[in-house]
């Protein structure tokens, strides 16, 4: 990977602008920047180095990726380096209409593909010369067209996770530059789960040791046993679910009760009953198991009915949740984010996503959203899904919690201004109540949040020397711990003085 053709297109005016015209990468273009703003979701860097006169532009990643982004909203990556993308460019002038290519179709149909794109290019301008003469003088070697649109396509392929372009002020995502298909999320999460469930089934007990052990491992593995079911996995599942029990309850403990239950062996029936005592999450998370005398037939009805309800064959009947969590604990960040953006980019573009029957709208997909990216560190894309979640709640407890979430994750991704607005809003709710579900907020947990969330945010803007800001935070925090009952108030007396002091020193 180099970038010898750019410095030699950066030293060479007559270079730069034969590649500028045919071929549209034009170096003069860098100085106005994309259309508008943008970055990476995984946070690597860009550096405008040209565009061409659709408006579109190439971006060089911190890899030495090349991105091309569209004026449409869409991107992808179109070579592992400058050079590479300059072949792409000069050898297929014509690349826009070869995205749908793939070695795949064969060479009879990308040469016809190409060889009547260029026909039409060469009723315009001429391109054969020009191209000749870059490729020597960059010394790039001339490629068949089948080749580079092979290059092209797995050059694409590349794009996610790593090279996401978001609209840097509304978080959205560009679309794929291409339409090729990518294997689903599921697939790439339980890699490493089938490959440990071989091993185990093999009768590898150093392995069976190591992925007991793992809480990450573990509920992979049973994942993977969920979708590949075999008759002899009776003993390790016992021994799985009995290490997944110190995790307390999680799904993975639910889902081993009902691989082990399903095979009907009432001796299991004991090991059941202690896994479920394990603490209270367990006992309430497990109920409706049977008696420790049952019949089998009981016991295979219990572990059935949780399976069709909560379980199933099938991953892709799975909820998004269930893989971008376990692609995050992975340490698939990037693969998990994306997943979670372009779910959340349907919603903002089509809120009839939300929909439940004739229930109307149901926002807490939305919550959930905000939730797992708040588990992957992106602040910004959990403030993004929380403030649409803040708009569809209909009581007046549910917008004010909802927006006392939103303050709070403004405040931290240092939006201290609209955090402050996001708090004036939710007073407002509180004096005008539509509903009575505040009735009682003063003297419960509520009540303390919202003061809590105040005193934190006056902190905030204190330290961010914005003293008659912090000032005016701190009075608005100081009326709403007047209004609550005396062991709430008492409970943030502490915090209200500390404050106080804090934006003394700054004032």
């Amino acid at each position: 990977m180099t970038d010898h053709a750019l410095r030699l297109l950066r030293d060479h005016r007559h270079l730069a602008e034969l590649a500028a015209f045919p071929f549209g990468f034009d170096l003069d273009r860098a100085a106005h920047g994309h259309v508008e703003p943008v970055r990476l979701a995984s946070g690597g860097s860009l550096e405008v180095v040209a565009g061409d006169d659709t408006g579109g532009t190439y971006f060089v990643c911190a890899n030495g990726s090349v991105l091309y982004a569209d004026s449409e909203g869409s991107a992808g990556i179109i070579g592992s380096s400058v050079d590479e993308a300059l072949e792409v460019l000069i050898g297929l002038p014509g690349w826009h209409d070869y995205l749908g290519l793939s070695p795949a179709d064969g060479e009879e149909t990308i040469l016809a593909c190409v060889a009547e794109t260029e026909e039409e290019i060469r009723e315009y301008h001429g391109v054969d010369e020009e191209r000749a003469e870059l490729r020597a003088a960059l010394g790039l070697p001339a490629r068949s067209p089948v080749e580079l649109v092979g290059m092209l396509h797995a050059a694409l392929l590349r794009t996610e996770p790593e090279f996401v372009l978001l609209n840097a002020e509304e978080g959205c995502a560009y679309d794929r530059l291409d339409r090729h298909p990518r294997p689903p999320l599921w697939q790439p999460v339980l890699a490493r789960g089938r490959a440990d469930l071989a091993r185990l089934r093999a009768g590898d007990t150093a392995a069976l040791t190591a992925v007991a052990g793992d809480p990450v491992r573990r509920r992979v593995v049973l994942r993977a046993a969920q979708f590949d079911r075999a008759s002899g996995d009776l003993d390790l599942l016992r021994r799985l679910l009995r290490h997944e029990a110190e995790s307390s309850m999680t799904d993975e403990l639910r889902l081993a009760a009902v691989l082990v239950g399903l095979h009907g062996d009432t001796a299991d029936l004991p090991l059941l009953h202690e896994v479920r005592e394990t603490d209270f999450d367990t006992h309430c998370g497990l109920g409706g198991m049977p008696e420790p005398d049952a019949k089998p037939e009981e016991l295979r009805s219990w572990a059935n009915g949780l399976d069709d309800s909560l379980f199933g064959t099938d991953p892709a009947d799975e909820p998004l949740s269930t893989w971008t969590g376990l692609a995050a604990d992975q340490g698939l960040t990037e693969l998990a984010r994306v997943a979670l953006i372009r779910r959340l980019d349907e919603i903002v573009m089509d809120q009839s996503a939300l929909r439940r029957g004739g229930n109307g709208i149901d926002p807490s997909p939305l919550r959930l959203l905000a939730h797992d990216f708040e588990h992957l560190g992106d602040l910004v894309q959990a403030l993004r899904a929380q403030r649409l979640y803040s708009a569809l709640q209909d009581t007046a407890w549910d917008r004010v919690s909802a927006r006392l979430t939103q303050a709070r994750l403004e405040r931290e991704c240092g939006r201290l201004d609209r955090a402050a607005g996001s708090l004036s809003s939710l007073r407002g709710v509180l004096t005008a109540s539509p509903d009575d579900s505040l009735e009682h907020w003063r003297g419960v947990n509520l009540g303390r949040f919202i003061a809590e969330e105040h005193y934190a945010l006056a902190r905030a803007l204190a330290d961010a020397d914005l003293p008659e800001e912090a000032r005016a935070v701190l009075v608005a925090g100081e009326g709403i711990r007047a209004e609550l009952s005396g062991a709430a108030a008492e409970a943030v007396r502490g915090l209200a003085e500390e404050t106080a002091a804090r934006i003394r020193k700054v004032s």
